[in-house]
């Protein structure tokens, strides 16, 4: 059966594209109020193609853009349910002048040798998403039914931050809870060689603002003898990482494993070395924890970044004062069971034990949401590993993210469900970016790809 559908993918190919085509069409740009007919047209043209895949579909109202809720029976009633999640929505054009093409006028053109798809939300994520729609398509118009029971939710806000999506979460849970989410917002390691990310980073963010004087003041009356914030500041800042490049907040490190031998054996037969990784941006010492490599300190170990740092005049010119005021902003990238409550807590001491005590210092949080990290040995991972492997030219490799996608925390944390993160974009698609692109070979092997995935999950 697996041929036959796979075969009818093939076939629908023209079809799906042109489907991708109208999809791009529409310009679901959710973080601008002008586009909000546009991002329901949106969750409305979704709708109606998985209503025609016999889909139970429809578009749910948020305080926001909507939602999409879908369900379909499967063909065996002992396989797993799973739950499918993806975006509509899209990131503005501007600038609008450094598009070769019409961002909304989707072409396919050569490109380096590849035929690519081009125009926003290709790659991010209505190319990705359809990749899913288009495999239940072939599988219905072989088999009749599915191979297992699938739930689809597509969101239109993720470009936003996402406000709607966890109150929706908490009110629909017993109706979107699965066995498994699969989420396909991620990418490749290369154009050959898929990939599934095993851990995510979690995230801490955190604005801080020390106050001195009441007032800006001469740095010629008062310097030698007035507490300058700038200088408290940068102290702080850098007294937060060891001459090792490790993180000196007390209790940083709990709750972080080392990464498996064999995993990162794994990762160093990728090839990818400190001068080639740092090469691309103009750099080549690696910064960090000494004695890793640059996969290991992206994928698998916390950080703390200085974000922004801003205090006292910084016009034209120059002005001889020292400020009342110094404020920066940090970020925390954690792995593992860090806790991001506790790391919070640890910044904020560590700061206030430097401020002289004539001096304040206040703190803004920005969000804070823990490290996503399946077992390397979960089944669920390795099956569709497997499975994508029969379909691509190089056998799947296990990857970590340096970044956050949020969602697939909510999952676990609210409906209890371990996410599979499978994805075809490559690092050079060009999303949020001018002239982003989607690889037609990702679209097309896309579609096989979750054909073979949803037959070995049913298996």
């Amino acid at each position: 059966m697996t041929q036959s559908v796979l075969s009818r993918a093939d076939d629908n190919l023209n079809a799906s594209l042109e489907r991708l085509f109208e999809l791009v069409r529409i310009q679901s740009i959710s973080t601008d109020p002008a586009y909000k007919g546009e991002c329901r047209k949106a969750a409305e043209w979704l709708v109606a193609e998985l209503v025609s895949l016999g889909f139970t579909a429809s578009v749910r109202d948020t305080p926001g853009h909507p939602m999409v809720v879908a369900h379909h029976e499967g063909g065996k009633p002992d396989a797993p349910h799973v739950l499918f999640y993806g975006h509509y929505d899209v990131q503005p054009v501007d600038p609008i002048e450094l598009w070769d093409t019409a961002p909304f006028e989707p072409t396919i053109k050569e490109l380096n040798g590849s035929k690519v798809i081009t125009g926003r939300g290709t790659a991010d994520d209505k190319g990705q998403l359809l990749t899913f729609v288009e495999a239940c398509r072939a599988y219905k118009e072989t088999a009749g039914s599915l191979p297992c029971k699938v739930t689809i939710l597509f969101e239109g806000e993720e470009e936003s931050g996402s406000p709607s999506l966890k109150p929706f979460l908490e009110a629909n849970a017993a109706e979107l809870k699965a066995d498994y989410a699969l989420v396909c917002d991620t990418s490749m390691w290369d154009r050959d060689t898929p990939a599934i990310s095993a851990g995510l980073r979690g995230l801490v963010g955190e604005e801080v603002v020390v106050t001195a004087a009441d007032r800006d003041l001469h740095s010629g009356y008062f310097g030698g003898a007035a507490a300058n914030p700038i200088h408290i500041l940068t102290k702080a800042l850098a007294g937060l990482h060891d001459d090792q490049g490790r993180v000196t907040l007390d209790g940083f490190y709990e709750g972080v494993e080392e990464t498996p031998s064999q995993i990162k054996a794994a990762w160093e037969t990728l090839g990818l070395t400190a001068e080639k990784f740092l090469g691309e941006i103009g750099l080549s010492v690696p910064s960090g924890e000494k004695g890793r490599s640059v996969l290991e300190l992206t994928w698998a170990r916390p950080t703390a970044e200085v974000n922004g740092i801003w205090g006292g005049y910084t016009g034209e010119g120059f002005k001889t004062v020292i400020a009342a005021k110094a404020s920066a902003k940090v970020s925390f990238r954690l792995v593992g069971q860090q806790n991001p409550d506790k790391i919070r807590e640890a910044f904020r001491a560590y700061v206030r034990s430097i401020i002289p005590a004539d001096c304040s210092v206040e703190f803004h949080p920005h969000g804070g949401s823990p490290a996503i990290q399946l077992p390397y040995d979960s089944a669920l991972l390795n099956t569709a590993k497997s499975a994508l492997s029969d379909e691509w030219p190089k056998p799947a490799v296990i990857i970590g993210m340096g970044g956050s996608i949020p969602i697939v925390g909510d999952f676990q944390k609210m409906l209890g469900m371990e996410s599979l993160l499978v994805g075809f974009g490559l690092s050079d698609d060009r999303i949020h970016s001018p002239n982003e692109k989607y690889e037609l070979q990702s679209f097309h092997k896309g579609i096989r790809s979750w054909i073979r995935i949803l037959d070995a999950i049913a298996a």
